[in-house]
């Protein structure tokens, strides 16, 4: 898991604490549309560190694959 999505996940936590310790509804309604916003970081954060080690996968494929060039001395 990236530092990045981990940041993201404890951010969410803290908002639901937040949240759950919130004695007012708009501010227990507000810190729960936080933790949301910050779940969905953390999910587009995974989701590109994904794309990142599938697009490292299939160039390095292409790279294993391309013919060697040879040099003559």
């Amino acid at each position: 898991m990236s530092q990045q999505r981990d940041f993201y996940i404890a951010r969410a936590a803290e908002a639901r604490r937040d949240a759950a310790a919130a004695t007012l509804a708009n501010v227990r309604e507000r810190c729960l549309r936080a933790a949301d916003a910050w779940d969905a970081m953390a999910d587009r954060a995974e989701r590109s560190e994904r794309h990142r080690e599938a697009d490292a996968a299939r160039k390095a494929a292409m790279a294993a694959n391309e013919p060697q060039s040879v040099v003559a001395h």
